[in-house]
């Protein structure tokens, strides 16, 4: 076993502490966050920072799920996010796959449409219309469809499916699989690294999805979590602050950092059964064009 030096010992020690500090720096904002949604305004008014709340208040929390149908936006937010990360996966890889072949005919020509749509949209009118001209208006569909594709990730899983060695492919052939075959059996099993990374970035992408279901969809019941918070926390503000300190009903900012704490969960519980893909995928892909 090679014996490291005292040099790499020292840069090893400041590469880790530089590290921790990092981690640190980016924990204790959320730390904060969810310190201060178990607070009362008081504290909040009183303590500029603090990670343990002196007085502990679930109110704002009360209030979200009193005031709110915070319950049916999550679980539209889920629909949302289940549905249109399976779809966008399966439209990435479907369309990925025949682009990373240099037999495919016609592939420079595709590719450069798809390069074009990453540089020019049709823009926000254009593509309301759209939506409203093929009856998606006011249903899931318009929020799905919208990120069915992105042009981005297409390219890194096209460039991960080319690093695949063609005998893999050949030998299955041989073996009897069909094209199809060989894309379910072989491809995509090999494939779970820039799946789950891609997965993870869209998953995020549409439960963070505020703006497409405020334009998109016009029924309350069909709200997502993002939109039923927002209206909580512009009800929350509309409050008087001598009658939230009278009732000791929840202050906004508790109630802002209560809807923030509701909105990240859910990523974060998800986050830890795709670490181990995401860590091996989120730079495979780019090494090649």
């Amino acid at each position: 076993m090679r014996r490291t030096s005292v040099l790499e010992d020292v840069g090893t020690a400041i590469i880790y502490i530089t590290l921790g500090l990092c981690a640190i720096i980016t924990l204790l904002p959320f730390v904060y966050i969810v310190a201060g949604s178990f607070s009362t305004e008081r504290e909040l008014v009183e303590r500029p920072f603090f990670i343990i709340p002196r007085y502990f208040s679930l109110n704002a929390y009360r209030y979200i799920i009193e005031t709110g149908e915070i319950f049916n936006g999550l679980k539209n937010s889920f629909f949302i996010t289940i549905l249109g990360t399976i779809s966008t996966l399966f439209f990435t890889s479907t369309f990925a796959y025949p682009l990373s072949k240099r037999t495919f005919k016609g592939r420079n020509v595709i590719l450069n449409f798809v390069i074009v749509t990453m540089l020019f949209s049709g823009g926000l009118i254009p593509t309301f219309l759209l939506v409203k001209s093929l009856g998606l208006y006011n249903s899931y569909a318009s929020i799905i469809l919208l990120g069915a594709i992105s042009p981005f990730n297409m390219i890194i899983v096209k460039n991960f499916f080319r690093n695949i060695p063609d005998e893999l492919e050949e030998a299955a052939i041989i073996d009897g699989y069909s094209d199809l075959g060989v894309f379910v059996k072989i491809v995509l099993p090999l494939s779970k690294p820039v799946l789950a990374s891609i997965g993870l970035f869209t998953a995020v992408g549409f439960w963070n999805d505020y703006f497409n279901a405020m334009i998109y969809l016009q029924d309350s019941y069909k709200e997502t979590a993002q939109v039923v918070l927002r209206r909580i926390v512009l009800l929350s503000e509309s409050m008087d602050a001598e009658m939230l300190f009278a009732v000791e009903t929840p202050p906004d900012k508790a109630v802002r950092m209560a809807a923030t704490v509701v909105a990240t969960i859910p990523i974060l519980v998800v986050y830890p059964f795709l670490q181990k893909h995401f860590a091996q995928g989120v730079m495979v892909g780019a090494v090649k064009g």
